[in-house]
């Protein structure tokens, strides 16, 4: 009941910080912060449609995250046998938010089944608040596994997936 509470708050708490680039991107004519994949930006941004929209979504984690699961159906089938048989993409999307990108989301869906760490559990220590890494994540909820090595084994197979579908 405690981490139900705590997950649900958590989740209520990202949907509430990920709003604030976008009112923070109101007028100022700078467009979209650098990186590809780097920054927390909420779905709403890409959302609507448009062209310029769709371009900005890649900086855009949320909603690219689930563009990518959309259209990269093979990587999104191997993600829903990782974390369960009744997983569906919407569930997958959901599971999604709150990842700064599509790496770091594979990657802790590998960590979940390769350790049984539930995933939900996983994701409130990533997304936090406060963020935790992945490592300190693993740490906290399967001490004794090597988090150093179950990274980079989760990082590996993540980069194996993203390549192996092909997108």
């Amino acid at each position: 009941m405690k981490m139900t509470i705590r997950f649900a708050l958590s989740l209520a708490a990202v949907a509430a910080f990920s709003a604030l680039p976008i009112y923070a991107q109101h007028g100022h004519g700078g467009g979209p912060p650098s990186g590809s994949m780097g920054s927390a930006h909420s779905s709403s941004a890409s959302s609507h449609g448009n062209s310029a929209n769709a371009k900005a979504g890649s900086n855009n984690s949320s909603s690219s995250i689930s563009e990518k699961l959309t259209d990269n159906t093979k990587l999104a089938g191997k993600l829903e046998s990782l974390l369960g048989p009744n997983t569906t993409l919407q569930m997958l999307q959901a599971d999604a938010q709150g990842f700064k990108n599509l790496g770091q989301f594979v990657a802790a869906v590998h960590v979940s089944h390769n350790l049984g760490i539930p995933f939900d559990q996983l994701k409130a220590k990533m997304i936090g608040p406060p963020k935790e890494s992945l490592g300190k994540a693993i740490e906290q909820l399967k001490p004794a596994a090597s988090s150093k090595a179950e990274t980079k084994k989760a990082n590996d197979q993540a980069k194996q997936d993203m390549n192996d579908s092909g997108k």
